[in-house]
């Protein structure tokens, strides 16, 4: 099995998740021109349902599947890594089924009672079959990102991203005729569909590099299987808890916020506004780098498993600091862009400026949102992920306190959700250093933290300096792009003069393996 050091692995993952970043992009815009905003509604309306029931039956195997097998790997034990495969396919084949069996049954109620649109029911129950696909697709996914082999799942995001958005250009318009309701099921089976494919590649490619016959002598290894089932729960359970409350955070939110506002005296239309401005302009923007350290994630669970099993502290914590460095390093460029030019963005992208002020104000602290996903992933490398999973909730609790004690005053209003989300981002993040700090697998990185301020405030000056004596009202756009660019090279050279990069790991990536032959 081709397996990748963790650079090459992090970049293979951010190259998939930048394309099928792109290929989302056009999906949306497919199906919003086929399907109208009513459809767009039904379809979204029917896709919190999806997501939770996925997450329940995945179980948050993948991460603990990715951190066994690489332990495992690492003292050459293949028994273990077949009874870490079978094992997790008997519990997400059993979640699976019953879910399918229970959404099935329960679309109409979810659709008449909850979703007050008895009309998603056919969106619903289109979308049910993909609870098995996903099941299994995780199991795989785990088992090629323990054995450090990130091209299965990279190449299988770009397929199924391909197929949906043929699936939904063919089956929208096809059932389009028949009814709104119809065409937002065509839209679903269409995601069905891509997953399916998408689970084809990547069971090819297990048959292809494993080294052992998975349906031989199962009774064998069941003598195990609790032990085996310990292992994978004691990471797999916290790490569902961490994203359940995640979740229902999410649920509770907006309601919260409605709440909050309605006591600060401001109209149901006017906070509908408010909030939508917020989570719709706002917050897409601010997340755009997290595909970056979503991959660093993903490649950092095998490779500090496999180091943990090996005995070398060493280099789990040069890991670490390398995540916290790449992921600081890979927002800063852009955080800098949106503090310079929030309000010219907004009105490029979104056509308004009127949350430029919360979009100035929010951004910089988002640079521990980029290092907070790394760093949840070391926690669960480590054993760590129960600490990891109250620390979520504590950040939550935190969150929603803020939220309401600020947003329900008329002085603060949105603002004072602004306020709390970016309260629960330092509160999370800043928790999670504590603990590997606590547990003494890092020191707290002052020199690192002092270095990087240094090279935003000496770009932040001269993109500041720099708009304030030659940007030009009349011609915005193609100045904002020229100083971009300009301060993006600055950023970079700066990164090598601070050295939170180096020549090293520039060299360390097996470019010519990543970049197609001339």
């Amino acid at each position: 099995m081709s397996k990748q050091t963790f650079l090459h692995g992090a970049l293979i993952l951010v190259l998939a998740g930048l394309i099928t970043r792109v290929l989302g992009f056009i999906n949306r815009i497919v199906v919003a021109r086929v399907m109208g905003a009513e459809g767009v509604g039904l379809y979204m309306m029917a896709l919190p349902t999806l997501i939770l029931a996925i997450t329940i039956t995945q179980f948050g195997l993948p991460v603990a599947i990715s951190k066994r097998v690489s332990e495992a790997e690492a003292v050459g034990d293949e028994k273990k890594i077949k009874r870490i495969l079978i094992v997790s396919l008997a519990v997400t084949g059993s979640l699976s089924i019953l879910f399918t069996i229970g959404l099935f049954v329960l679309s109409p109620v979810v659709a008449h009672y909850f979703l007050t649109d008895s009309r998603a029911i056919y969106p619903l129950m289109a979308v049910t079959p993909i609870i098995p696909i996903t099941a299994v697709s995780a199991v795989v996914r785990g088992y090629f990102q323990g054995r450090q082999n990130m091209k299965p799942q990279a190449i299988s995001q770009v397929i199924e991203q391909v197929v949906r958005i043929g699936g939904v250009i063919v089956l929208t318009k096809l059932l389009f005729p028949y009814g709104v309701q119809y065409a937002a099921a065509g839209a679903m089976a269409a995601v069905v569909l891509g997953e399916f494919v998408s689970l084809i590649y990547m069971v090819k490619q297990f048959n292809t590099h494993k080294r052992f016959n998975i349906r031989k002598s199962w009774s064998q290894h069941w003598n195990k299987a609790k032990t085996t089932l310990n292992e994978l729960m004691t990471i797999a359970l916290p790490t569902t808890g961490s994203r359940f409350i995640g979740s229902l955070t999410y649920f509770f939110e907006p309601i919260l916020v409605a709440q909050s506002l309605a006591i600060a005296g401001i109209a149901v239309a006017e906070s509908t506004k408010l909030y939508g401005e917020l989570t719709g302009y706002i917050l897409p923007l601010l997340f755009l780098p997290t595909f970056l350290t979503h991959a660093l994630s993903i490649a950092l669970v095998p490779s500090i498993s496999e180091a943990g099993a090996k005995g070398k502290n060493d280099i789990i914590h040069y890991r670490i600091m390398q995540s916290i460095r790449l992921s600081l390093a890979s927002g800063g460029v852009i955080t800098i862009v949106f503090m310079i030019f929030p309000a010219l963005i907004l009105k490029t992208i979104y056509n308004t400026d009127d949350a430029a002020f919360m979009f100035q104000f929010m951004a910089p602290f988002f640079l521990l949102h980029y290092i907070q996903t790394p760093l949840q992933a070391s926690l669960q490398a480590l054993d760590l992920a129960k600490p990891a999973m109250w620390n979520t909730l504590i950040g939550a609790i935190i969150k929603f306190i803020v939220l309401f004690s600020l947003s329900s005053q008329p002085e603060f209003g949105i603002h004072g959700v602004a306020i709390a989300m970016v309260v629960g981002i330092v509160v999370v993040t800043f928790l999670h250093l504590g603990v590997l700090i606590k547990q003494k697998v890092i020191v707290f990185p002052f020199i690192l933290f002092f270095r990087f301020t240094m090279i935003v405030s000496i770009t932040g000056v001269v993109g500041f300096a720099w708009k304030h004596h030659w940007l030009d009202p009349g011609k915005p756009l193609s100045q904002l792009l020229v100083m971009g660019s300009t301060l993006t090279v600055l950023y970079f050279g700066l990164l090598f003069a601070f050295k939170l990069l180096n020549k090293d790991e520039w060299k360390m990536i097996p470019w010519h393996k990543i970049l197609p032959k001339k």
